[in-house]
């Protein structure tokens, strides 16, 4: 673990992000629902295939080495020492919420990530106020290849999410140093397992309890769970997320739950088995992948990918790294299936394609028809096969449930909408 400069005074940068304030509103069972912006980062964007290939790898190789933790505790926690405690690309589109660090609270933009832990001071100063308590712990995150790098301390803070929703002592990375990221940080809802294996130094094997686990044991919200209802671009909206509990009036239909897959690595996400058609086509057979809001593309293996090209005649873009089809092909585009705990859920012609209005942000031309669906870069194992990213929550509504450790889909009035 390279030991990080005390330069720290009373004033750090945040690893966070701000957005207008959050109108909250109660829901039933229990919860409070809280609305989320969208931000396009341009950086990424134009690297889209390439951020999301990293974040899937970066993803992979975590689990793998949180495998290894649980069966060599004392030996690959030393592994766990290198300065770096993840390894996740900015993506391409951002949904954020804003939040209030501190009492009295500095607001900041944190983007929404499930496969993360909770950092501020990217791009606004975090300051120090009553409720501060520095651990004697150093952090380190490394988010994609030059995408962001930002080192610092823990602290345990107050973290308001509403005016009547606040968590207190939750553990927070607040960096000094930060390179190249365009919200002012994160927001860290994934399983707390992540945080093992080397997120602090020098307490290696401690893991750091999530906002949504604190909000539960702290007494706020009624469930130890967080649903997430993110809109297409076209919408004119951009979604809300709900912490402890569902919000009906976000869905249509049955809300159906998976439980989370035993197979490694993927187990150690919010993953799930499935399996993937295209029309009749299998793509890929029944796998462990996982459901991840830091994603924006569906990811699938190798194998699966080149079955996808082929059922579609689509051709590699050079440009954006993307699948290309034309006209008369997206005429002719079937729907894919995903099936998971016997359920499956229809992702439509358009919901596979980009949405057009966005062709210029990805470098791509204006007439030009783009897929979703890319290559992760590696064959399928049976592990890591696919990521569900934000193009396919954008047409389901999604629970992540720590409470009995299931992931919950459910169709929103987008599922069979025309918005790309």
């Amino acid at each position: 673990m390279v030991l990080l400069p005390k330069l720290l005074a009373s004033t750090l940068l945040c690893v966070f992000a701000i957005a207008p304030a959050n109108p909250a509103r109660a829901v039933s069972p229990g919860g409070i629902t809280l609305s989320l912006s969208r931000q396009i980062n341009a950086t990424s964007m134009r690297r889209l295939v390439e951020h999301d290939r990293a974040r899937a790898k970066a993803l992979r190789d975590r689990g793998n080495l949180l495998e290894q933790v649980a069966i060599f505790p004392s030996q690959n926690l030393k592994q766990a020492q290198a300065p770096i405690s993840e390894e996740i690309f900015n993506s391409g589109i951002s949904y954020v919420a804003t939040v209030g660090v501190g009492n009295p609270p500095t607001e900041c933009m944190s983007s929404i990530d499930v496969s993360s832990n909770t950092w501020v001071g990217a791009n606004r100063a975090y300051m120090r106020t009553n409720t501060s308590r520095p651990t004697s712990n150093q952090v380190s995150v490394h988010y994609g290849s030059g995408a962001f790098y930002g080192m610092g301390w823990e602290y345990l803070e107050r973290v308001t999410l509403a005016p009547r929703l606040a968590v207190n002592n939750q553990s927070i990375g607040v960096a000094y140093y930060a390179s190249r990221f365009e919200v002012d940080g994160i927001l860290g809802i994934g399983p707390a397992s992540l945080t093992l294996a080397g997120t602090l130094y020098p307490a290696l094997n401690g893991i750091v309890p999530t906002v949504t686990t604190n909000l539960y044991r702290q007494g706020m919200i009624p469930e130890e769970m967080v649903s997430v209802a993110f809109k297409p671009y076209t919408s004119g909206q951009a979604g809300n997320m709900t912490w402890g509990g569902i919000d009906r009036s976000q869905f249509v239909g049955e809300l159906y739950y998976s439980s989370k897959t035993t197979k490694a690595p993927a187990r150690q996400f919010w993953g799930i088995d499935q399996s993937i058609r295209y029309g009749s086509t299998t793509i890929l057979t029944n796998s462990a992948g996982i459901v991840d809001t830091g994603t924006t593309l569906i990811m699938i293996a190798s194998d699966a990918f080149q079955r996808y090209k082929d059922a579609t005649g689509a051709e590699l873009d050079g440009t954006t790294g993307l699948l290309r089809i034309t006209s008369f092909q997206y005429s002719r585009l079937q729907p894919m299936y995903f099936t998971t705990n016997g359920i499956t859920y229809e992702l439509t012609p358009n919901a596979q394609i980009w949405p057009r209005a966005l062709n210029y942000a990805i470098g791509g031309s204006t007439g030009n028809i783009y897929l979703v669906v890319a290559d992760m870069g590696e064959l399928s194992s049976g592990g890591m096969d696919f990521i569900n990213g934000y193009t396919f929550l954008e047409r389901y509504y999604a629970v992540f449930n720590s409470s009995n450790g299931s992931v919950g889909f459910a169709r929103n009035r987008a599922t069979f909408g025309v918005y790309n």
